[in-house]
């Protein structure tokens, strides 16, 4: 990472950029974000003091100038996601971030997942003035023939949140999205890279995200030429009879059986769990089993702590707010190509691959 960011205008455009964001940066953050010595950093925070354009402090840096005197948002922009805990925080804390510098407020609804509310939600959004619409639509019960339908009457700009549009009619819509297929094969490349012949997957089927990391753990099992391996569908892990438990002690123990020493499990709440699991049952993490988990909300808090498949939430929310501002500027879709925005997961190595950390 420290060809292109070594270079001393990137990093102060860096720097500029983090202090904008977040009102101040830290030295030691920075550089290793951009693969730099932490001295290089100190000393672009003293050429960027001395050019008026921030202050140092212990640490690192903060703005300068006077305080800004506060002004009313020009725009309110909705957003609608299924929940307000794991995976989605991440991305609307990047939206709203995003949001200052332009003088937009975010007005954050969700929908648990129920496209009824779902609807509700876009019309109260609508009712009280927003511009624009950012959001992850349900598609558990319905086509996109019927989202594409019931989209085209909302109207205000629409940018999609998290969601592969395959249909023609949803795809002239704009979008921005983690490459979660692509997150997958980093995983099975990266336990194949430690010498693993075969890689298990246990997956939350009931997420949009599921089929996507499916076929990008196919696609890395093929390229690969591993051996086939325990796949299981997990449950919610509501109700009677501790039915999540029941799925992960069962892939447990088809790993041991199939003598399969690597898992990739979505999401990282049910890989946490099955780390606890394992050590009931006398299964060493990573020794006797390697496990990379799927999204990083909590895989560094597990009780090995996870390696996990990381999504670019804060940018990914960036990079919508700054379509939806775009199109709110300007509106008419039909004279601007829709834009579709991929954005690349990282792998973040913890103890539970047994990779060197």
């Amino acid at each position: 990472m420290t060809g292109h960011n070594s270079l001393p205008r990137t990093r102060h455009e860096h720097l500029l950029r983090q202090v904008a964001l977040h009102g101040s940066v830290s030295a030691a953050d920075v550089a290793a974000e951009l693969g730099v010595s932490q001295v290089t950093v100190r000393r672009d925070i003293v050429e960027l003091e001395k050019a008026g354009k921030l202050a140092r402090v212990h640490g690192g840096a903060i703005g300068v100038g006077a305080p800004a005197i506060p002004q009313p948002a020009r725009t309110n922009v909705g957003v609608v996601v299924p929940g307000s805990v794991s995976h989605y925080p991440q991305i609307v804390r990047g939206m709203d971030a995003a949001s200052h510098g332009v003088r937009t407020r975010v007005v954050l609804a969700t929908s648990q997942y129920r496209e009824d509310l779902e609807q509700r939600q876009v019309e109260r959004l609508i009712e009280i003035g927003v511009a624009g619409i950012v959001f992850a639509p349900t598609m558990r019960n319905r086509t996109e023939a019927e989202l594409a339908e019931w989209v085209s009457t909302i109207p205000v700009p629409v940018v999609f949140l998290e969601r592969r549009l395959e249909s023609t009619s949803l795809a002239v819509y704009d979008s921005a999205r983690t490459d979660h297929e692509r997150g997958a094969e980093l995983a099975v490349e990266h336990l194949a890279g430690l010498g693993h012949t075969a890689v298990g997957l246990a997956l939350f089927d009931r997420t949009p995200t599921a089929p996507l990391v499916r076929e990008g753990y196919r696609a890395a099992v093929a390229r690969l030429g591993l051996d086939e391996a325990p796949s299981v569908a997990l449950p919610k892990g509501e109700g009677d009879g501790d039915p999540l438990d029941a799925a992960l002690v069962a892939f447990l123990e088809a790993c041991r059986t199939a003598g399969t020493t690597a898992a990739l499990v979505h999401t990282d709440v049910h890989a946490a769990r099955l780390v606890e699991l394992a050590m009931d049952r006398g299964i060493r993490v990573p020794d006797d089993l390697a496990v990379v988990a799927f999204d990083d909300d909590t895989a560094g808090l597990a009780m090995v702590p996870l390696t996990s498949v990381t999504p670019p939430g804060r940018d990914l929310g960036h990079e919508a707010m700054r379509i939806v501002t775009e199109r709110i500027a300007a509106p008419d879709r039909a004279s601007s190509a829709a834009r579709h925005i991929t954005m690349l997961p990282r792998l973040t190595v913890r103890d539970s691959c047994g990779a060197s950390v």
